[in-house]
């Protein structure tokens, strides 16, 4: 397919006829709006009809069911989804009518230069968590920011709000080096592990690209690192950039937790900045590494001016994203959470929280994401799942990907003593209704749809 010869910024104007392709996406759906906000002419379609489709027809964006090329109409540019491929009518349809197409992180990355801070917050996990709670800080901070999060958070009861002050601040995944196409003048890493090995070589191969995102920041700005994570620190050597560090251990950090407490799984701490008191947190989340996120977020607040009284309001209130360790229920005596790790290092997180808090016994429903993934980091799932009690394992949810490799969760419950192994989801809530007691701890885990099983045990309550 042939890229646009012209910049995205020139069709920032009022008037400009604007088609998004897969317009109710998570990330498109905000997209539509600030474009609206903006003065565009916005129009776009969807596979389905949807709440988020619903939402965007009473703002008076056309919507339409299913995907042609007439849909086109005189638009002068198509945005599209990740998903969303050339042989897509609508895109093959502009490709022959000489409409330009880009891709969704190229409008954002247009748009971000529009905003005097563009705060874009990366790692391979914690981005949604982190991106969350800067989003309540600044809203603490009545800052107004415009936010784009891959998640849903409560206090916006979705996962963007578009705003009018000078900041946007925005989830930056390195999948397909989509961050690549940003703008950021604060730059968050929380940790870079081997990841998406189904698009880049190996690690050396991410940090090259988390390298790449650091570099796209100018020298007013600021590149934010988490002192604690070996391969953050790799991915910003040899910048040109000065780097401002975050750490839960190392006192000589630009930005470090002293005093740290725990109560109930939860840190409470100092934060301290270049030795000064800056602020006091008590967090509502549980685990060590959201004192970590916790810090990456105050880091990014304090660069950008933010008094520490707005990271303590901010973060007081802020009880997780969705999918993010939330309670869903409880069944029999057990209590049953729902959560996105999908990595083997997220899982250690959870899993070593979850040990931490006064269950008797952990029991994690675990739906591996991806074949390359899970065949790319099997021994690691092995180990970090024999930290629960009893493992559930659900058949590997494919996503965007074909069984090429013959690979099944089967293989994984063979490693792991007392392994359960479900080929349907039916089977997991089933299982776990079997097996449930009172006082266990009933984790539902990974990216696709695994907490439809979670559900389905608690409707047979």
């Amino acid at each position: 397919m042939m890229h646009p010869t012209v910049d995205f910024k020139e069709y920032l104007r009022p008037g400009v006829r604007v088609h998004l392709s897969g317009i109710g996406g998570v990330s498109m759906c905000p997209l539509a709006e600030v474009l609206l906000g903006m003065g565009l002419r916005v129009q776009g379609s969807d596979m389905s009809e949807s709440d988020t489709v619903r939402h965007l027809r009473s703002l008076g964006i056309p919507v339409a069911v299913g995907h042609s090329a007439d849909n086109l109409q005189n638009a002068q540019l198509v945005i599209r989804t990740a998903a969303i491929h050339d042989d897509n009518p609508e895109i093959s349809g502009a490709i022959a009518r000489g409409i330009p197409v880009y891709e969704r992180a190229q409008a954002w990355g247009a748009i971000m230069q529009r905003y005097q801070n563009a705060l874009c917050i990366s790692g391979t996990h914690g981005k949604t968590t982190t991106t969350s709670m800067a989003t309540h800080i600044f809203m603490a901070a009545q800052a107004d920011p415009t936010v784009m999060i891959g998640g849903t958070l409560p206090m916006l009861h979705s996962g963007y709000r578009v705003g009018h002050g000078d900041t946007i601040i925005l989830e930056s995944c390195e999948y397909c080096n989509s961050f690549l196409n940003f703008f950021p003048t604060v730059a968050v890493i929380l940790n870079v592990e081997a990841d998406h090995l189904d698009f880049f070589k190996d690690l050396s191969d991410v940090e090259h690209s988390f390298h790449a995102f650091a570099d796209l920041v100018p020298q007013r700005g600021y590149v934010i690192v988490n002192g604690d994570d070996a391969g953050a620190m790799d991915s910003v050597k040899g910048l040109s950039h000065p780097v401002f560090t975050f750490s839960v251990r190392d006192d000589g950090a630009d930005c470090r937790a002293d005093n740290v407490a725990f109560h109930d799984g939860c840190g409470e701490f100092d934060v301290m900045i270049h030795g000064e008191f800056y602020a006091h947190i008590a967090l509502a989340v549980a685990g060590k590494h959201n004192i970590s996120n916790a810090l990456a977020a105050a880091s990014a607040a304090y660069v950008l001016g933010l008094s520490g009284k707005a990271v303590e309001e901010g973060l007081r209130t802020f009880h997780g994203a969705g999918r993010r360790f939330e309670y869903k229920g409880s069944y029999h005596g057990a209590a049953v959470f729902d959560d996105y790790a999908h990595h083997p290092g997220e899982l250690h997180a959870l899993l070593t929280t979850a040990r931490s808090m006064p269950y008797k016994r952990i029991i994690c429903a675990f739906q591996p994401h991806t074949y390359t993934r899970t065949q790319a980091l099997f021994e690691d799932f092995v180990r970090e799942l024999k930290l629960a009690d009893i493992a559930v394992l659900a058949e590997i949810y494919a996503a965007r990907e074909n069984n090429d490799i013959g690979i099944s969760s089967s293989q994984l419950a063979k490693e792991i003593p007392g392994a359960i192994y479900c080929s349907t989801l039916d089977q997991v809530a089933d299982t776990l209704a079997r097996i449930a007691q009172p006082d266990d701890l009933i984790l539902t885990v990974g990216a696709g749809d695994i907490f439809r099983a979670g559900e389905k045990l608690l409707a047979k309550e």
